[in-house]
């Protein structure tokens, strides 16, 4: 089978192609333009940004299948943030009105999903670890960790949904990836600020963090940025900064997992701070069993949408 995915978060235009016999995924995507200075865009603005860039994004990913024709079997888009009840952005209309007119057009299936599932779905396909997802295995806790989740939730395989999610833990404020882009902005980085913040704290060697405190598995992530701050106050080296924001998202990553995996056996970890090189290999030394996404499957991507299409197109076939 061939599908396509596509996904219109509130960071990137993103679109991919699934074939199944081969198992390999094309994939392209942009980052919606967000000016100097400034952390993120209006929704209106993203939605207009999405309009402009899907076409293109399109356009490459024909051009990129060496003459194959752009004729999927079914197509999958993501429609809101989250699984839930009212999970609900206007980012994704965009791409779910692409996806209608397109399934319409070639007389073909349409499986709607979350952003989130599209994460998690990836990061299993990156680490080989699809398995995870028949009907008979157990189920897995998975970290979606990005610009606008921190969010540790239960995945339950499913026959006909694929994957059930239910949630376990989270920031009770600020998220992760907020964190690192506030900070990586008052150090005068450009946002999205995750990889320039990586860099600069590969230069320090600081293994200071702040004191976590979970409060029924969730963390509190407000009090970094004010701590950050007041370290630039003081005169501290940028690179000392960087690291100590990345240090204490990784010690509250590292409780958040020690607290919720003594009931469950793996451990998923999702989403575009997951792609942090320092971050990860500290969470490697825990004693779990754990699989990461692959750095072009951590952030926002179209991939795990396609293989969400490609699960539901079979689930349907059986």
């Amino acid at each position: 089978m061939k599908l396509l995915g596509i996904d219109t978060s509130n960071y990137t235009t993103s679109c991919a192609w699934y074939d199944t016999e081969t198992d390999r995924i094309i994939q392209k995507k942009q980052l919606l333009p967000v000016a100097e200075g400034q952390a993120g865009l209006r929704q209106s603005d993203a939605v207009f940004h999405h309009t402009r860039q899907l076409p293109q994004m399109m356009i490459q990913l024909a051009e990129a299948l060496d003459g194959i024709p752009l004729k999927p079997d079914a197509i999958g888009v993501s429609v809101s943030p989250r699984p839930e009840e009212g999970s609900y952005m206007p980012c994704f209309l965009a791409g779910r009105g692409a996806a209608e007119i397109l399934a319409a057009s070639h007389g073909i299936p349409l499986y709607e999903t979350s952003h989130q599932t599209g994460h998690i779905l990836a990061a299993l396909y990156s680490a080989g670890c699809l398995s995870w997802l028949e009907p008979d295995a157990p189920q897995f806790l998975a970290f979606h960790v990005s610009g606008g989740t921190t969010d540790l939730v239960r995945c339950i395989p499913d026959h006909e949904e694929i994957l059930r999610i239910e949630p376990v833990a989270a920031s009770l404020d600020l998220k992760a990836g907020q964190a690192i882009d506030r900070v990586g902005l008052m150090l005068g980085l450009r946002f999205p600020c995750g990889q320039a913040l990586e860099q600069l704290a590969m230069q320090s060697d600081s293994q200071a963090h702040m004191q976590v405190k979970l409060r029924d598995g969730c963390c509190s992530l407000s009090g970094l940025q004010n701590q950050c701050e007041q370290m630039q106050k003081r005169g501290e080296a940028p690179a000392d900064i960087a690291r100590y924001c990345l240090n204490s998202i990784t010690a509250v990553l590292r409780a958040m997992t020690k607290a919720a995996a003594e009931q469950h056996g793996r451990v998923l970890y999702a989403g575009g701070v997951m792609s942090d090189q320092l971050i990860q290999n500290q969470l490697r030394t825990l004693p779990v069993q754990a699989a990461f996404a692959a750095p072009e499957f951590s952030c926002d991507n179209a991939a795990g949408i396609a293989v969400y299409a490609a699960r539901r197109a079979m689930s349907c076939q059986s």
